[in-house]
C-alpha cells in the first residue's frame, strides 16, 4: 500500500505529439510532493538534436537558441532518473508524459519503478461539473494558486501538484476514515464516470 501524497509530478514539453513520429523532449519539469508539500523540484531544458518549428517556439517560449545551449536529452533524463528514485508519478493527461518519458529513458538506457497516475482521469470522475478538464480551468475553477505561466514544464507541474493536493482533500472529505493510496485514486480513475459515487460509498 503506498499513500498518494509522495508522489513525483511531472510535466514535457516536446517537439510534438508523439514520440513514435521521432518527437523529442525539449523540458522537463517535475516536482516532489511528501504529504502535500513541494519539497523539491527538476527543470532543464534538452537539445533534441535538431531545430523546432514556430509553433512551439511559439506555444512553450522556448526558442531554438535557448535549446542550442542546453545538454542533450541523454543527460538530463539521465540527472532525472535519479530525481524520481522509486516514487510514484502522477501528470495531467498522463498517457502521453509516460510516452515521453519512456521513450527518453529507452535512448539513454534509464528506467523507473513507479507507476503513473492521472490528474485528468480523476478530475473527469470527481470533479464532473468542471467546466472542462484542461489544467489551466481547473487550476481557475478550484481556485488553486498559480503564477499565470503556462506551457512551461516546470510551471505546469506546479499546478498539477496544487491540483492533487486538492484532489487528495476531496477524496479525503468523502473517505475519512479510509487512507487515499495510490491504488485507490487509480482504481478511481478506471471506472466509468456514472459509477464511481456508488463506488465511494461502497469504500
Amino acid at each position: 500500500m503506498t499513500l498518494a501524497n509522495k508522489v513525483i509530478v511531472l510535466d514535457f514539453e516536446t517537439t510534438g505529439l508523439s514520440p513514435n513520429n521521432a518527437d523529442r523532449a525539449i523540458e522537463i519539469g517535475a516536482v516532489k510532493l511528501i504529504d502535500g508539500e513541494i519539497v523539491d523540484s527538476f527543470q532543464e531544458l534538452m537539445n533534441p538534436g535538431r531545430s523546432v518549428n514556430s509553433f512551439i517556439e511559439n506555444y512553450t517560449g522556448i526558442t531554438n537558441a535557448m535549446l542550442k545551449e542546453a545538454d542533450s536529452c541523454e543527460a538530463v533524463m539521465t540527472r532525472f532518473a535519479n530525481f524520481i528514485e522509486d516514487f510514484n508519478l502522477v501528470a495531467h493527461n498522463a498517457s502521453f508524459d509516460k510516452k515521453f518519458l519512456d521513450a527518453e529513458f529507452e535512448h539513454c538506457q534509464q528506467q523507473y519503478s513507479g507507476q503513473f497516475a492521472c490528474s485528468l482521469l480523476l478530475s473527469r470522475r470527481i470533479s464532473q461539473d468542471a467546466p472542462n478538464h484542461k489544467l489551466g480551468t481547473l487550476v481557475e475553477y478550484h481556485q488553486l494558486p498559480n503564477d499565470g505561466v503556462f506551457h512551461r514544464a516546470l510551471a505546469d507541474a506546479t499546478m498539477t501538484a496544487h491540483l492533487w493536493n486538492h484532489q487528495l482533500q476531496l477524496l479525503q472529505q468523502q473517505l475519512p476514515h479510509k487512507a487515499i493510496t495510490f491504488e485507490l485514486i487509480n482504481q478511481i480513475s478506471k471506472r466509468p464516470k456514472a459509477q464511481v459515487s456508488g463506488y465511494l460509498q461502497s469504500l
